[in-house]
């Protein structure tokens, strides 16, 4: 199984979202035959939680631009490390010291990445 063609395209479009913001290390894993809750985690880092606020409203607003809402969100409150949970899509957005420490890759090194540039 394979994450389905609207899953990259929120992928593509919220990483765009987190490039506009700045978001640096932007990487997106198809996780779709490793879970059945979600197709693609997309992990990208911001070097301050004021950034880490700003990547997370800009992926917010193209999500609602294209008819998608979380449904679910995390972390929001220390600005350190933020999931966004689309459904069909998980965003990660980590603060550098984070996203080092925590080495989302290396858990998910194994599945296919999805091309987002």
């Amino acid at each position: 199984m394979t994450a389905t063609d609207r899953a990259v395209e929120l992928t593509r479009a919220a990483a765009d979202a987190a490039d506009d913001k700045l978001a640096t290390d932007i990487i997106a894993f198809d996780v779709s035959d490793q879970l059945a809750l979600t197709d693609v985690f997309l992990l990208c880092s911001a070097s301050s939680q004021r950034q880490v606020k700003a990547v997370q409203d800009a992926i917010e607003e193209r999500m609602i631009a294209l008819g998608v809402k979380a449904v679910r969100r995390e972390g929001e409150r220390e600005g350190r490390w933020v999931l966004l949970d689309f459904q069909d899509i998980v965003v990660h957005v980590q603060h550098q010291e984070e996203r080092v420490f925590y080495a989302l890759e290396r858990l998910w090194s194994d599945c296919p990445t999805v091309p987002v540039a």
